[in-house]
């Protein structure tokens, strides 16, 4: 048998187990995860600094190495990610909807995980460990496939988790398993008898690229182009802060802002102010006409408006209105996380209103669109998507439900008919 199949196949059987584990055997599992974490400390991130200086070698983008960092201080975010998650309730098994369809006769509606989810990624170590202890603490069996270059981070945090979880209870065997090649992912995507849900994580190329290989349900974004609009009345010192942190703070990743539109009736005032704090770190700065009137920036082109830098690069637009950012925001966004800094609550309502993105923030930087920092126990990715699940994507993104009904002898014949007994549909708490 192919060992792709079978891999795919012990998932199964994994995903089985994981629907009814108890909550007390998860937690457990995920406090022996993070113990685990802490004694091998040493060995992880040895690992990551020969992963490093390799893909240092190979001539990996800067962009990707800071992806790829997995230190002692991401390893503490990590261990008090598990922590956090730990302390959340089980959320299998709770009951969304209760309905009396009849006397005797009542339907609940019951959270369940999805089952056998495949999650392939690039360069994030730290990706390997938040996917692999949400999908325990939601019930879900999970496959995973790594960058080459954190190919011996990945495997290290993978043997870890496996060992630890195994020791706590038999039934998590096979719960959490790592593929090492492309060939192997290939052969996954066409599983989609024994694989429920696939998560790429990673550069537009690969969101799009498993988009088009698989039947699987698949769930993510192909980009981060994330904006903040700053409107005529904002603060002009908070609206600094707040942009220099979205930039500036990890400019790495999805939620970083990439584009920052300005009022014009604030322009003069801000842009300046601005420019000197994205100066101190070095941040490339490109900009419209408008803009070009007020500080130095590079050109900005039709194509900056939808780049996803990844970098210490930003596009600058001096806008006319509300509407004219809305309008852009719509046009060239991935519907990731947009922000807006003002002090009017009603032009801050009407501008989350109307941008359409998973995340919209009211004087706030969009960075803070995060599993993590949501409440929601990490995150497996972020989704664009607008069925199942929209946004971070922490447990209950990892559940779908099912329908429980308990009768006592209940036929349907009874309710065929002239004269037949009629439903009474009472929603119950």
């Amino acid at each position: 048998m192919d060992e792709v199949r079978k891999a795919a196949e012990k998932s199964k059987k994994a995903s089985y187990r994981l629907q009814s584990m108890s909550a007390d055997s998860k937690d457990k599992a995920l406090k022996a995860v993070a113990e685990a974490l802490w004694r091998k400390r040493r060995e992880i991130v040895s690992a990551n600094d020969k992963d490093l200086q390799s893909a240092k070698k190979d001539g990996v983008s800067n962009t990707l190495l800071k992806r790829l960092k997995f230190d002692e201080q991401k390893l503490d975010e990590s261990i008090a990610s598990i922590n956090a998650l730990i302390k959340l309730d089980d959320p299998v098994g709770k009951v969304l909807e209760k309905t009396e369809l009849d006397k005797g006769l009542i339907l609940e509606k019951v959270s369940a995980p999805i089952g056998v989810i495949a999650v392939i990624f690039e360069s994030r170590p730290d990706a390997l460990l938040q996917i692999s202890t949400l999908c325990i603490k939601s019930g879900n069996a999970v496959i995973l496939k790594g960058g080459s270059e954190a190919e011996r981070t990945n495997k290290i945090l993978a043997d870890t988790i496996t060992a630890a979880i195994e020791k706590v209870d038999a039934g998590f065997k096979d719960a959490v398993q790592l593929l090492s090649t492309r060939e192997q992912v290939r052969k996954l995507l066409q599983l989609d008898y024994l694989v429920d849900l696939v998560i790429p994580r990673g550069s537009n190329e690969l969101v799009t690229s498993i988009q088009a290989s698989t039947k699987i349900p698949v769930m993510g974004h192909a980009a981060g182009i994330c904006h903040t609009y700053v409107h005529s009345d904002a603060d002009i010192d908070m609206a600094v802060r707040l942009c220099h942190d979205a930039k500036c703070q990890y400019p790495a990743v999805c939620n970083a802002m990439e584009t920052l539109l300005v009022h014009k009736d604030i322009a003069a005032d801000f842009l300046p102010k601005m420019a000197k704090s994205f100066q101190e770190v070095q941040v490339e700065l490109r900009g419209d006409d408008r803009t070009r009137k007020h500080i130095d920036a590079k050109r900005a082109t039709e194509e900056d408006w939808d780049t996803e830098y990844n970098d210490l690069i930003i596009s600058i637009k001096v806008v006319s209105s509300l509407d004219e950012a809305v309008e852009h925001i719509n046009e060239h966004g991935s519907h990731h996380t947009d922000a807006i800094v003002t002090n009017s609550a009603a032009i801050a309502e009407d501008f989350m209103g109307r941008v359409d993105s998973a995340s919209v923030m009211w004087n706030a930087s969009t960075r803070f669109a995060d599993g993590y920092r949501y409440g929601l126990g990490a995150e497996v990715g972020i989704s664009t998507n607008k069925t199942h699940a929209r946004g971070p994507v922490g447990l209950e993104g990892l559940l779908i439900y099912k329908y429980r009904l308990k009768g006592s002898g209940h036929i349907v014949a009874d309710y065929v008919g002239k004269g037949a007994n009629k439903f009474t549909h009472r929603r119950m708490k």
